[in-house]
């Protein structure tokens, strides 16, 4: 069953602890730089020159990577301590709000993105299908939405129904980023849920992927190197708004 009695993301708390160890560490962590930041930018079209959405940038590392690229960039996390830490990051280089994707983006226009970039975010939203509708509005005519979220096979391991096409509401005991440990909470969704939402808010599916770290990573973390090239724990999609 899924709560909804707030509006607050289910995670928000556990990111406002985590926020400064995720902003240190991420840009080492095999998990983060080596996988998903990985994939998730070779899924990206041309950036130069566009104006993109970083929703739900955290620490601000995919909006640093948009700006290098000559992207004009949007970006906004509902965490505080998220956005004060992408602020000191991207200074004056990008607007960066706090905002809540469980809330309509009303300070966005309708048509005035042309790519959405959301990088592991959306397991901490409840409803799904509206999330994908107002990515929908924002975006320009076969403009882009490029996202990527926990793999429903790596997520399973975790489900306490047992039941693979239900969804449901985990918490996820994250070692990665020191003690003391922080558990996350994260919604389970099967495959089909993620892919009819999106098809059905008015996305055509162009490429998913599951990930395998890049060689790279093998330096940084020879262990988990070895273990994330046999069993997928993220998916990117690319999707174009018809």
């Amino acid at each position: 069953m899924i709560p909804n009695d707030s509006r607050q993301p289910v995670s928000l708390d556990a990111f406002e602890v985590l926020a400064e160890r995720y902003a240190t560490m991420a840009d080492m962590k095999i998990e983060n730089a080596y996988l998903d930041r990985q994939a998730t930018i070779s899924l990206l079209p041309e950036v130069a020159g566009k104006r993109v959405l970083d929703a739900g940038c955290g620490a601000g590392a995919y909006s640093a990577w948009l700006l290098e690229q000559g992207a004009d960039v949007i970006a906004f996390d509902v965490s505080p301590k998220m956005v004060e830490l992408a602020k000191e990051r991207l200074g004056a280089r990008a607007e960066v709000r706090v905002a809540n994707l469980e809330e309509p983006l009303d300070f966005l226009k309708n048509e005035s993105i042309d790519i959405v970039l959301c990088a592991l975010v959306l397991g901490s939203i409840r409803d799904l299908p509206a999330v994908f509708s107002e990515f929908n509005r924002v975006l320009r005519s076969k403009g882009y939405l490029v996202f990527s979220i926990s793999h429903p096979f790596s997520d399973f391991k975790f489900s306490k129904s047992g039941n693979y096409y239900d969804t449901e509401l985990l918490e996820i005991p994250w070692k990665g980023f020191g003690e003391p440990f922080v558990s996350v909470p994260w919604f389970r969704r099967p495959l089909t849920e993620i892919t009819c939402s999106l098809t059905e808010a008015g996305f055509l599916i162009e490429r998913l992927v599951e990930p395998r770290p890049v060689e790279d990573g093998k330096k940084v973390d020879p262990e988990a190197y070895e273990t994330l090239s046999s069993r997928p724990i993220f998916m990117a999609i690319r999707a174009i708004k018809k």
